[in-house]
């Protein structure tokens, strides 16, 4: 089965084609295209670029408590979607605008809607309620939901096939301009850093992550900043651009961290205390650790980042070898000799995920 994969992002539209065979999901090709502003037209010069196919798939960050399962796509599947716009108001109207475009442009062909958050749906309830009233839990449906599903699931399962091993309790970290870390026992997840929206966890590019609430509250009472702003300023302005005083890029600040600024250390500071803790967070819901993946823009390309994490979970038997560590590139083993805790790195391929999922409900 040939699968185009469609990953709507919030500046750009990105196109692939992916093989499924009896051997899994192998990338064919792909293209960037910009439709928000020219129409369709700049689809349909990328679909007659990359040729045939069978079936299609689409990334959508927010499936809610019911759609936790890849779904064929009808007008009532996005209605479902749309419904969900305020719990990811970035992201859901471009996922929303991809199914309009490639459903008018490919009507003969099956669309199936993949969710990020359905890979969480797995989590415990002890994992995903939160301890509020029951009244506004069952009126608002407040719970934690967990995102970079597909990330998280394509790296739980290509990171043991990696390691050679067959691990039970593996920890991924999803590390980029958004982040999250998963706790995947058995190839489930049980328990993630992200939430009800993607704010909540670790410190990101220009997100804060998990603050305390009653901050919020006091922000909101005894200061002049309206509920707008504080939006703003907790999702665009802080995290380590906040920290630092940058555009929140980490190859930025680790340059300003070798000329001696003192907020740019600060900030890969914060980062890796965050990191580590919660780490440690999802070892304990998992009851040990058998493997620790990284992936992502900052998990794949940042050796600094991987080598301080290994070093502070050492007590957990977590540790990389140097020369592998700054040698990465794409999929790698980083275990040091002896490390009783394996480690690699993942390339991040949620186009690959979209089509086994694709594949697998189709089929």
């Amino acid at each position: 089965m040939r699968v185009l994969v469609v990953n709507a992002g919030s500046a750009t539209l990105k196109l692939a084609t992916v093989e499924v065979g009896p051997e899994g999901p192998v990338g064919d090709a792909d293209v960037l295209v910009d439709p928000w502003h020219g129409g369709e037209e700049g689809v349909r010069e990328a679909l007659e670029a990359l040729g045939p196919v069978d079936a299609v798939g689409h990334r959508v960050v927010h499936g809610g408590a019911e759609l936790t399962a890849p779904t064929v796509v009808d007008d009532a599947v996005l209605e479902r979607i749309d419904a969900l716009t305020p719990l990811a108001p970035l992201h859901q109207p471009r996922a929303l605008a991809g199914l309009a475009a490639a459903r008018h442009l490919l009507p003969e062909l099956p669309h199936v809607a993949c969710f990020d958050t359905a890979f969480h749906a797995t989590m415990p309830e002890a994992a995903r309620t939160y301890a509020l009233p029951e009244d506004w839990r069952q009126q608002w449906g407040l719970q934690r939901f967990g995102f970079h599903g597909l990330s998280h699931a394509w790296s739980a399962r290509r990171g043991p096939a990696l390691a050679g091993i067959e691990a039970r309790r593996t920890v991924v970290c999803h590390l980029g301009s958004g982040a999250s870390l998963c706790a995947v026992l058995d190839g489930r997840s049980i328990d993630t850093t992200m939430g009800f929206t993607p704010l909540e966890g670790l410190v990101m590019g220009t997100r804060s992550g998990t603050v305390d609430p009653g901050l919020v509250l006091w922000l909101l009472e005894h200061t002049s900043l309206t509920a707008t702003e504080v939006d703003e300023g907790l999702t665009r302005r802080s995290g380590l651009a906040g920290l630092s005083g940058t555009n929140g890029d980490l190859r930025t600040i680790l340059a300003a961290v070798e000329r001696g600024d003192a907020r740019a250390r600060l900030a890969v500071d914060v980062m890796l205390h965050r990191l580590v803790r919660e780490i440690g967070g999802m070892v304990a819901s998992l009851g040990g650790l058998d493997l620790l993946v990284f992936t992502a823009g900052i998990g794949e390309r940042s050796p600094l980042v991987r080598a301080e994490v290994a070093a502070r979970l050492a007590y957990l038997g977590v540790a990389v070898d140097p020369a592998a560590n700054e040698a990465v590139t794409g999929d790698a083993d980083l275990t040091a000799a002896g490390a009783t805790v394996r480690t690699v790195v993942v390339a991040a391929r949620e186009d690959l995920e979209i089509a086994r999922q694709v594949h697998e409900r189709l089929a």
